[in-house]
């Protein structure tokens, strides 16, 4: 029983992504990710045969690196393949960008109609709601305005026929 309890406290839990303000958890929290980043690096690495090289700096500046063969080899051949772009004037192919764009429209648009929402944290759900409040608000504005000239052409008709 007391196993079960114990297994049960210490499933990990999903966190939320913000700036942690205790600077001593902050600092632990740092140690542990650099070292599973750099543990992840190090597998990518071995796995696929990929050059890897990870640059970290610290909060307080301090520099750490991982890589598979040399940070500076890595560099280097980064440097060679990208020499020939004039980096000023690269943009992803416009086709790329569109389909990004259509992607997330398409998500954005599945979530106003009450679809995809479970990756969606209270305070987005909130905003959603607003949103969506918002929308319907101009929906029974423009409806409304719509009625009134139906009425009003309905209401002419009416007249010119007791006048005829």
């Amino acid at each position: 029983m007391k196993r079960e309890l114990l297994n049960r406290n210490m499933t990990k839990h999903k966190i939320e992504i913000k700036k942690i303000e205790n600077i001593a958890a902050r600092q632990v929290a740092f140690s542990k990710r650099r070292r599973s980043l750099f543990k992840k690096a190090g597998e990518l690495s071995t796995l696929c045969d990929a050059e890897v090289a990870l640059l970290v700096f610290s909060a307080t500046g301090k520099l750490f690196q991982h890589s598979s063969s040399s940070v500076e080899q890595v560099v280097e051949m980064h440097k060679n393949m990208h020499s020939s772009i004039d980096k000023s004037s690269y943009h992803p192919p416009m086709e790329l960008q569109m389909r990004n764009e259509v992607a997330d429209k398409t998500h954005e648009l599945r979530q106003l109609n009450g679809e995809e929402l479970q990756e969606l944290k209270f305070q987005e759900l909130m905003k959603l709601e607003e949103r969506l409040l918002k929308g319907l608000t101009r929906v029974l504005k423009a409806k409304g305005v719509d009625l009134m000239q139906e009425n009003k052409k309905l209401l002419q008709i009416a007249d010119e026929k007791e006048q005829a």
